[in-house]
């Protein structure tokens, strides 16, 4: 069975007390629950090492929301994979679409980024996605079969990734893919996976769908076959709704 997972990314939110307060409110609600829902959490750089005191006695994995390809060397402002495991990081943030949009990072960059991840023993999760003009021209397949054939291309077959859709017209807008849209979008990269890397590496990977999710919409998304778990922005930055995702009965 694959993980169903609930990933939070804060984006540029949240300083480090911030980040311990929102943990110490939000652990005993999850820590009672009886949900079988995976958490992580992509924080600022900054807020790394607080969140390794406060979580490294729970299940819940967290790392950084951007890695650089290299480990160490003359790349100021970048975080290093290796300095992220020494610090107990589990995860990384790979190819959020404001790194590709925001930042001109480009598929083979992030291809490099993926290896690197993999290299330091942290799970990657390789974002994909495509822009509204893409989508209203018909190219939605187009965009994440390229995105995720770049991604995986130093991938071995026995390593363990995690895939988030995450339509771009569709983050911090309010929008939201249907659950018919997100499944569709979700087959087409799992039958993309079997091709490229066998019917194993597909059906172990999970897919987490990003894009406005909220309380109210998270348990009709996960009803879809191919949805498993989400990537959420603003909802994740306050613990009540973050919680709801969570705790709720998929």
């Amino acid at each position: 069975m694959r993980d169903f997972i609930c990933a939070a990314n804060w984006k540029l939110n949240k300083s480090p007390r911030e980040a311990v307060s929102f943990f110490k409110e939000f652990l005993p609600i999850v820590e009672t629950s009886n949900s079988r829902s995976k958490i992580l959490f992509f924080v600022p750089a900054i807020d790394l090492w607080v969140s390794q005191e406060v979580l490294r006695d729970t299940e819940i994995g967290f790392g950084p929301q951007n890695i650089y390809s290299k480990n160490d060397g003359a790349f100021t402002g970048e975080n290093s994979a290796s300095v992220s495991k020494e610090i107990g990081c589990t995860h990384a943030l790979v190819g959020h679409s404001e790194r590709r949009s925001l930042f001109f990072e480009s598929d083979e960059l992030i291809a490099e980024k993926v290896k690197t991840v993999l290299e330091q023993n942290l799970h990657p999760v390789i974002c994909l996605g495509e822009s509204l003009e893409e989508r209203k021209t018909g190219k939605t397949n187009e965009v994440i079969g390229r995105q995720l054939k770049a991604a995986l291309s130093h991938v071995d077959s026995e390593k363990k990734v995690t895939l988030a859709y995450e339509p771009v017209w569709a983050i911090g807008t309010g929008e939201v893919a249907t659950p018919e849209m997100a499944e569709e979008a979700h087959s087409f990269l799992r039958s993309q996976m079997n091709d490229l890397k066998g019917s194993a590496f597909s059906e172990k990977t999970s897919i987490l769908y990003g894009g406005s999710v909220k309380p109210d919409n998270c348990e009709n998304l996960a009803k879809m076959p191919n949805i498993d778990g989400f990537l959420v922005g603003g909802a994740s930055l306050q613990v009540e709704s973050f919680s709801q995702i969570c705790t709720a009965q998929y």
